[in-house]
């Protein structure tokens, strides 16, 4: 969709007035990015690409690509980078690895099972020191020890002035079944440290939909004096949609009462433009530096045979974030193919 017929539907989603949000140049991507790619992150790196990861349908490895646009990287090449273990831990599901740069190294973030139990899913980082990370050395620095050893997931990473937080989905039999939203300090990037906070739980009908009690898959977004942290909620079908949480950037984000949750979804399936059950998404930016792109994955149809987990037809998708008059982001709707 152009960007003018974006904006349109974006405003009509919205029920807001363009004339008040400051002229922002005009992005178009052409979607589908990546067909059967779930759960995407994408990463613009200083040397002028764009690094791109996702879930892949068989659960079993990470793959990497890199473009120099981020339309180009639909016909870049793929690389396994590193592959589960036939046994033991992290042989299980491999579940939305993320990418990112810290320090000097690469870092992935990544949930994995294990081989004699495909359920036991927890964070992992592994890391390469090397320029080029698809044709370096990933090693596994290990598993994210987390006060609660329980079913936790979709670790993310960031840095709000001058401190590195992690936050990422767990379950806590305590609260109830699914997972909620955590954030803890981090003193390297494969170490927490104090004790973790939950910022979100699912209480609201548009968070439980299908049955499913769920946030997760959190991203940051900072602009404007203010950390927004998107988040998955519902099943992962037609219901799944985005959330967010809101955050003064000079606020203590280790309370969960500076975290404001958005009353209804931010962006969800959207009949008209056959997009259904968007989320799990991330943030990068347009190739000018002037654009915030929001990136995630969805279907093209709302029935699934079976369950949804099984259907390998998620797929990576990107648009343009528009801002509102009050300095927060406006998602508008998932636009059409």
């Amino acid at each position: 969709m152009a960007g003018s017929a974006a904006a349109a539907f974006t405003g009509i989603s919205a029920g807001t007035a363009r004339a008040a949000v400051p002229a922002s140049p005009g992005v178009t991507y052409t979607n589908t990015i990546a067909e059967q790619r779930a759960d995407p992150h994408i990463f613009k790196h200083t040397d002028g690409f764009y690094y791109f990861t996702a879930t892949v349908p068989a659960y079993d490895r990470i793959v990497l690509r890199r473009a120099t646009t981020i339309q180009g990287l639909t016909s870049a090449s793929e690389t396994t980078i590193w592959t589960r273990p036939a046994t033991g831990t992290m042989g299980g599901y491999i579940w939305a690895p993320e990418i990112h740069f810290i320090g000097g190294k690469w870092y992935i973030y990544v949930a994995a099972g294990d081989a004699n139990n495909i359920w036991h899913i927890r964070p992992y980082v592994l890391e390469c020191a090397d320029a080029n990370p698809i044709t370096g050395t990933w090693t596994v620095k290990g598993r994210i020890a987390l006060p609660l050893d329980t079913f936790s997931l979709d670790a993310t990473t960031f840095d709000v002035n001058g401190t590195r937080y992690l936050s990422w989905a767990q379950n806590d039999p305590a609260v109830g079944r699914g997972t909620n939203i955590y954030i803890a300090q981090m003193s390297n990037p494969w170490t927490i440290t104090g004790a973790p906070v939950m910022i979100s739980r699912p209480t609201a009908a548009w968070e439980t939909a299908g049955g499913e009690t769920v946030n997760e898959g959190p991203a940051v977004l900072q602009r404007n004096g203010k950390v927004f942290m998107t988040f998955s909620a519902s099943a992962t079908d037609a219901n799944y949609c985005m959330g967010m949480l809101t955050a003064s950037a000079s606020a203590n984000l280790l309370s969960a009462s500076s975290w404001a949750k958005s009353t209804g979804p931010v962006f969800a399936s959207f009949a008209a433009t056959s997009q259904y059950g968007p989320g799990h998404n991330q943030f990068t930016v347009s190739e000018d530096g002037k654009s915030d792109i929001l990136v995630y994955h969805d279907r093209s149809y709302k029935d699934i045979s079976g369950s949804p987990l099984n259907d390998p037809n998620r797929r990576t998708r990107v648009q343009k974030i528009y801002w509102k008059a009050d300095g927060t982001p406006d998602f508008g709707i998932p636009v059409a193919d």
